[in-house]
């Protein structure tokens, strides 16, 4: 490939690569801190030649050094997957995703059968609660309305959201959060996070590396494959994220004391970069990071390994770019890819319940 790159014209089929369904974790490491850890210096690496480094993920410390700040999403999954019956008696599955943004108290979800459900349709749950079905949103999603508290329903009706690769149930559903986790909202867990323990937290703490949380409610494009021919033409769904005041704080500390600001999973990125990018403190987040991207929020990443042709495999691409001087997205995402092939020989585990990689 010759002569400069025009960003919009990378294609979805660009960022495709083969994985074997046995590389698929369908349970997660036990404990959570005996998964792997691939690290990837991307200033040092080029496709044909990549410098990385194989740890257990409890070593993340010798990675780090004093002075350097973990931010991580606090954010809870709810178990918003709700079975449901239709007033045929047919059965009905929805997914709520999260609060419309209009302050109506209706949520978006997923519903399934949506064609055999009409506007303004009730399905029934098992507990005897009820939701309204309302119109369509756009993207395959509807409006419903809950006739009491919805995170009460949730918590009564629900079973935990897990990503449709993972074929097992036998993990407890508190493996499917983080061992942070707070403010309920997600439909999917900030799986970069799943790793920790807090034992680990605490040596990281004696170790004199920092930890503070910022909040981004995962949605609907965990679940999502890019659509269209040409990246440029994926549209991202918005969700809700939080900066607090601790965090703010936290990191111009570290910015001032020379630290590194170390960005635990994709959905963190997101939300530092929608503020160093002009954004309010909290509020609604459209951003969609691809290659290539100015990034101002973070200087490390620790992150799972993603699925092909998805918005979070171009976030990372455009990260592994930022660290390449002179490097064209397309050597970006075969250095990443050249990583992803190395992890695989190695038996890596890969997805929601796999291994992770730090990537600086």
């Amino acid at each position: 490939m010759t002569g400069p790159i025009d960003p919009t014209r990378l294609r979805v089929s660009d960022f495709d690569y083969a994985l074997p369904q046995r590389a698929i974790a369908q349970v997660p490491a036990e404990p959570r801190d005996s998964a792997r850890l691939l690290v990837l210096d991307r200033s040092r690496s080029r496709p044909g030649r990549l410098h990385l480094r194989h740890r257990v993920f409890r070593e993340l410390g010798d990675e780090l050094r004093a002075g350097d700040l973990l931010v991580t999403n606090d954010s809870r999954v709810i178990a918003a997957r709700l079975r449901a019956q239709r007033v045929t008696g047919g059965a009905a599955e929805v997914l709520v995703l999260r609060p419309l943004a209009d302050d109506s108290g209706r949520w978006e979800a997923l519903v399934r059968p949506s064609r055999r459900v009409a506007d303004g349709d009730r399905l029934t749950l098992p507990t005897g609660d009820a939701l309204e079905v309302g119109e369509r949103l756009g993207s395959g999603t509807r409006a419903v309305r809950f006739f009491r508290d919805p995170l009460s329903v949730i918590d009564a009706a629900g079973e935990m959201p897990l990503p449709p690769y993972i074929r097992s149930r036998s993990a407890p559903a508190e493996r499917y959060q983080t061992v942070y986790a707070r403010p309920p909202g997600s439909a999917a867990a900030p799986t970069a996070g799943l790793h920790f323990t807090p034992e680990l937290l605490r040596s990281l703490q004696r170790q004199g590396i920092h930890r503070t949380a910022v909040t981004l409610h995962v949605g609907l494009d965990t679940f999502r494959p890019l659509e269209g021919e040409f990246v440029a033409e994926h549209a991202i769904h918005r969700e809700w994220y939080e900066i607090p005041t601790a965090a703010r704080r936290a990191i111009a500390a570290t910015r001032r004391s020379g630290g590194r600001v170390v960005a635990i999973g994709t959905t963190t990125v997101r939300t530092l970069e929608t503020r160093a990018h002009g954004g309010p403190t909290s509020g609604w987040s459209d951003l969609y990071i691809t290659p290539p991207h100015a990034f101002a929020g973070i200087d490390a990443l620790v992150t799972n390994f993603h699925l092909p042709r998805s918005s979070l495999l171009l976030l990372v691409t455009a990260w592994v770019q930022a660290g390449m001087r002179g490097a064209d997205p397309y050597q970006a995402r075969d250095t990443l890819l050249a990583a992803y092939r190395a992890a695989l020989d190695e038996g890596y585990r890969f997805f929601s319940f796999g291994d992770a990689m730090l990537i600086r």
